[in-house]
């Protein structure tokens, strides 16, 4: 049976007879998981479950923003903490081997967690490359401000999810390191010149570019368009995503509902969509937002469902895996961050 080109979040740690109703008649391609929906394993298990029986793919895509640090939307007394991205950073500077050693091992612990409740798609690895004066909202998130050091990081990150059957999605491309704003209040706009984006932000995207799916930056670059974010811009989709940092996997956009992107909730799908993204993110969960986002997507087709089917397919089985050794040396190596200053 065919889907539609979106993906969808839901309201509670249960599904109610509507959702339950819009999932069946709408059929979104997956489903994303926030802590509103989230109380114990066997809870999100039941969810889970229930998410992909309503749509009839026991397959289908379930996705969670499992970082670490701030952004862990698993967390105590039933999921460990993780570290965030800058604790990498700090030990590959120590030393590269141990930094990148570190983000492996997070990201494989991590996967393992996901697996076991049935989320095989994690949003993660960040590539973002922050400066001096960027809002906090990307922060210690980040790996780094090098290109290549975030580059090398998020390789490692992405080793450890697909190790443990888990698929990566890359996020904010084409970069949200020098946004002067939280995209989910208002909408920022980065005035750097395009050659320094070149080198900088895009160059960090460029060696992951062959990652099964993507996040766009609900960000405005003014040198190349001045007048749409990143989500919404046909130029960057074609000359910067598909073009310089040569991503041709599948193209999410961040959540349409956050507050940077203008106009109703179907005005934003339908300027999405004509921009390029092959799929609609909507996270909030509101139901009367979800209907409206369902009645401007289009059926999965084309180029689209070719890579949606692509990126699917490169999931591997979890690899074996000695969790409490692995979380043991995860532990030793976070200490020596600290040591060195994390």
């Amino acid at each position: 049976m065919n889907t539609r080109a979106f993906i969808t979040g839901v309201s509670g740690p249960e599904l109610s007879a509507d959702e339950r109703e819009f999932i069946r008649s709408e059929r979104p391609w997956g489903f994303i998981l926030f802590k509103r929906n989230v109380e114990t394993p066997g809870q999100v298990i039941t969810l889970i479950a229930e998410l992909r029986r309503e749509i009839g793919e026991p397959d289908a895509p379930v996705l969670i923003d499992q970082e670490g640090g701030r952004v862990q939307r698993l967390s105590p007394p039933h999921w460990p903490p993780y570290p965030a991205g800058a604790v990498f950073g700090v030990l590959y500077d120590v030393d590269p081997a141990l930094g990148l050693s570190a983000a492996r091992l997070s990201a494989r612990l991590i996967a393992a967690d996901l697996i076991d409740l049935g989320v095989t798609v994690d949003c993660l690895p960040l590539a973002d490359v922050p400066v001096a004066g960027a809002d906090a909202v990307i922060g210690n998130r980040a790996y780094g401000t090098e290109p290549g050091k975030v580059a090398a990081i998020a390789r490692a990150v992405t080793e450890g999810l697909e190790q443990g059957g888990i698929l990566p999605v890359l996020k904010h491309i084409p970069g949200h390191g020098r946004a002067t704003a939280d995209t989910h209040i208002r909408l920022p706009v980065v005035d750097t010149p395009r050659a320094d984006l070149e080198r900088t932000d895009f160059a960090a995207f460029q060696p992951l570019a062959d990652l099964p799916m993507a996040m766009t930056a609900h960000v405005v670059f003014s040198a190349l368009d001045p007048a749409h974010p990143a989500t919404t811009s046909a130029t960057i989709i074609e000359q910067v995503i598909r073009g310089v940092i040569g991503f041709h996997g599948l193209l999410m956009s961040d959540d349409v509902s956050m507050n940077a992107l203008a106009g109703s909730i179907a005005e934003r799908t339908r300027a999405i969509f004509a921009a390029g993204c092959d799929m609609v993110l909507h996270c909030n969960g509101k139901l009367d937002e979800m209907r409206e986002v369902a009645a401007e997507t289009p059926e999965l087709s084309g180029k689209a469902l070719e890579r949606a089917r692509w990126a699917l397919a490169s999931r591997r089985a979890p690899q074996a895996f000695d969790r409490l050794a692995a979380r043991a040396e995860l532990v030793a190596l976070i200490d020596r961050a600290r040591t060195a200053g994390a």
